[in-house]
């Protein structure tokens, strides 16, 4: 199984679900890449990095690393470049998406925000090096993403996800490149790619999430069909930092009904 990772973020992100997976999985292989100009992944030379690019890059990547087939997960700005993967042609043999982004971002409620977000990542592009990986990496702009994000009450979980935001939330690689990240995560939803969603497809949804409206999840869930949704209570965009039992136990229900399913249309 193949997990995609969200904006700013790297393999860190998905690192407990894709541990969790393994356990309720025995034998299942978890592989969770960085994308392009985070983590360790450096950017690509001379390209642009938007949603094509993202796609084109994780279809390769499967292809090498996965090429007797494989389940593909995406996680936020993830679910995007799967959907543009699964677009251009890409084939899993099942698909997981966690906080897929349902909603265009620089519309509707979130518009504001989302621009506001811009202006700050292009600011930081027109800096030199140092000062723009400073203002990027400042820790009380990072510590207030996290804050909005985080909805558990629990104090121990929410200070180890501020630990997590502050470790790992900027290992890009250059500063002009989180902006064609960022500019491809807000310009695209995932239903743009919904009709390559033919594929087995579970949708994980948290009941609080502020980026994509519950609405829009229900709405994707009804444009792909035979798809089932899941809605995790009282989280928001964090699922897999603050549901990793729940989530884990949703996919691995998801994927063992699944080969069961296959492997009695295969018997029959």
């Amino acid at each position: 199984m193949i997990l995609v990772h969200g904006f700013r973020g790297d393999h860190h992100g998905l690192e407990g679900l894709a541990r969790d997976l393994a356990l309720t999985l025995p034998g299942t292989r978890m592989i969770v890449p960085d994308l392009p100009g985070f983590g360790e992944t450096p950017a690509i030379p001379g390209r642009a990095h938007d949603i094509e690019l993202y796609g084109e890059w994780l279809s390769a990547f499967a292809a090498e690393a996965a090429p007797q087939g494989f389940a593909l997960l995406g996680h936020s700005f993830g679910s995007l470049v799967v959907g543009a993967a699964l677009a251009s042609g890409l084939a899993p043999s099942r698909l997981v998406l966690v906080n897929p982004i349902s909603a265009p971002a620089l519309q509707g409620p979130q518009a504001l925000m989302s621009r506001l977000a811009l202006g700050y990542y292009r600011a930081a592009e027109m800096l030199p090096e140092r000062p723009a990986r400073a203002l990027l990496g400042n820790p009380a702009i990072v510590r207030v993403m996290s804050e909005v994000m985080a909805k558990t009450g629990d104090p121990e979980l929410r200070s180890w996800i501020h630990g997590q935001h502050a470790a790992y939330f900027s290992t890009f690689s250059d500063p002009s490149t989180l902006l064609q990240a960022f500019r491809a995560s807000v310009s695209h939803t995932v239903p743009e790619f919904a009709h390559a969603f033919t594929m087995p497809t579970l949708l994980i949804a948290g009941e609080r999430d502020d980026i994509t409206p519950l609405f829009r999840q229900l709405e994707l869930r009804h444009r792909v069909p035979g798809s089932r949704l899941r809605i995790i209570p009282g989280t928001g965009h964090l699922v897999h930092y603050e549901a990793v039992s729940d989530a884990a136990a949703c996919i691995g229900d998801f994927l063992t009904a699944e080969a069961r399913s296959a492997t009695s249309g295969a018997a029959a």
